[in-house]
């Protein structure tokens, strides 16, 4: 008899991954949520009156979030504890004109998003999910999110039959074989574009309930049908769908509800980090900057180098996934770092930048770590290998905060179900509330 490892936040985590297939949902799920815990919502175009122990969240593009809390009582603002993560997965997205016909098939034409792991999106049961614009009868436009929660479309295989060497390596044309297919057309279809139109206006109308004359825009992709789950014969893993980065939105999330509020502590997670971060809502534009500066304003610190000195005083732990050691390609890592499923948060370093990691940021991090009693890994990549990036460089070079990248390990990384270990993910949701919690950083 075996017996799953118990954590009572799996299941809320599985629940936010399997209903989160696009970043605006997932900011939808966490405003929810934060709102939930007596957060309130706060209006980018509109004035902000913060007190002492306020609880906020602001969000931009519906696709990035950030929220905060103010030390309680008289307390004065003097740092924040910051935690970051980013909203967006690789995916395939839908070209604006995505309808064609193929062999009497409506199939639409997709756009890769970020790095996506191509061969693993072949022979899946694939949903369809994002934003939508649409035109009521009356000319009101309004944005709606569109899920489609069964069975839409599929990327299916060549046989081997027809592709011997299929198993000896080949690359993948994105344009030409990625198309998803969708449904037979009959002759009362009209042209792919009147099918595919009448198709998403129909699907708008099963989910919301309501007619409407046009689909002004969409921002729509396909995303993969089968939730989350709790696996391995001793449930010592997570398997699902946008690991990276949902699963460090969870936990910086659930970090931030859980600490005590003594000290100020924020919660940013910033959309398209897949593909550089470089947008009004990403990591590199000023979304993080603008908040710090309205918190510094109405805290009573309104000056360039009272926004400075808050700035240096606060510390940012970005949080995005590392890669564990595969048990089947364990040559992919230097012999010295190769963090593992269940073994505890990773720092990531990188000599070239890469990750914003210093001894400083990182020597407190193992500091707190060592006080909680969570083990604490290191990765950095082969010599002769590159290596990824995230929000951490970006931030430190955009706010100037001493910051420092960490994640959870996970194997997969940007495939279409990827996966990590269950039992890290208590782990640093302990790290990140004593952090939270800490009065002093340094």
């Amino acid at each position: 008899m075996t017996h799953a490892i118990a954590d009572s936040r799996v299941p809320a985590l599985l629940d936010f991954l399997s209903s989160s297939p696009t970043p605006w949902h997932a900011t939808a799920s966490m405003a929810q949520r934060l709102e939930q815990a007596g957060y309130r919502r706060l209006s980018e175009t509109s004035s902000w009156q913060l007190a002492p122990g306020e609880r906020a969240y602001v969000t931009r593009n519906d696709s990035s979030l950030i929220a905060f809390q103010l030390p309680k009582g008289d307390t004065s603002l003097s740092s924040l504890r910051m935690i970051g993560a980013h909203t967006d997965s690789p995916c395939l997205r839908l070209k604006p004109n995505p309808a064609q016909a193929s062999q009497g098939w409506l199939t639409l034409g997709v756009e890769t998003y970020g790095g996506v792991l191509l061969s693993t999106w072949f022979d899946r049961d694939l949903g369809l999910a994002g934003r939508v614009q649409v035109r009521h009868a009356d000319g009101r436009r309004e944005t709606l999110l569109l899920t489609v929660m069964r069975p839409f479309a599929c990327v299916p295989s060549l046989a081997i039959h027809l592709d011997r060497d299929v198993n000896s390596g080949r690359a993948i044309n994105a344009q030409t074989q990625m198309s998803a297919v969708v449904m037979q057309l009959g002759e009362e279809a009209g042209t792919p574009a009147e099918a595919f139109n009448t198709l998403l206006i129909e699907l708008i109308e099963e989910q919301h309930g309501v007619r409407v004359a046009d689909v002004v825009d969409f921002e729509l992709g396909l995303y993969d049908l089968q939730p989350a789950a709790q696996s391995g014969l001793k449930g010592e893993l997570i398997t699902s769908a946008r690991l990276d980065n949902l699963l460090s939105c969870f936990v910086g999330l659930e970090a931030l509800l859980e600490a005590d509020g003594s000290q100020g502590a924020l919660f940013v997670t910033t959309d398209h980090e897949e593909v550089g971060s470089a947008s009004a809502c990403g990591a590199q534009g000023p979304f993080l900057a603008d908040v710090l500066k309205r918190i510094n304003h109405y805290v009573g610190l309104d000056s360039e180098e009272g926004y400075q000195c808050l700035v240096q005083r606060s510390l940012m732990i970005s949080c995005d996934n590392a890669h564990a050691v595969h048990p089947n390609f364990a040559d992919k890592h230097d012999a010295g770092h190769g963090p593992k499923l269940n073994a505890g948060p990773v720092i990531k370093v990188n000599a070239n930048q890469r990750y914003a990691t210093n001894s400083t940021t990182a020597g407190l991090f193992r500091e707190m770590c060592r006080e909680q009693d969570v083990p604490v890994q290191t990765f950095v990549s082969r010599a002769d290998m590159g290596c990824g990036s995230t929000i951490g460089p970006i931030t430190a070079s955009e706010v100037g905060v001493p910051t420092l990248d960490v994640g959870l390990p996970q194997w997969g990384m940007h495939s279409i179900r990827e996966t990590s270990g269950s039992a890290d993910v208590a782990m640093l949701i302990k790290v990140l509330v004593a952090f939270c919690n800490r009065e002093q950083l340094d």
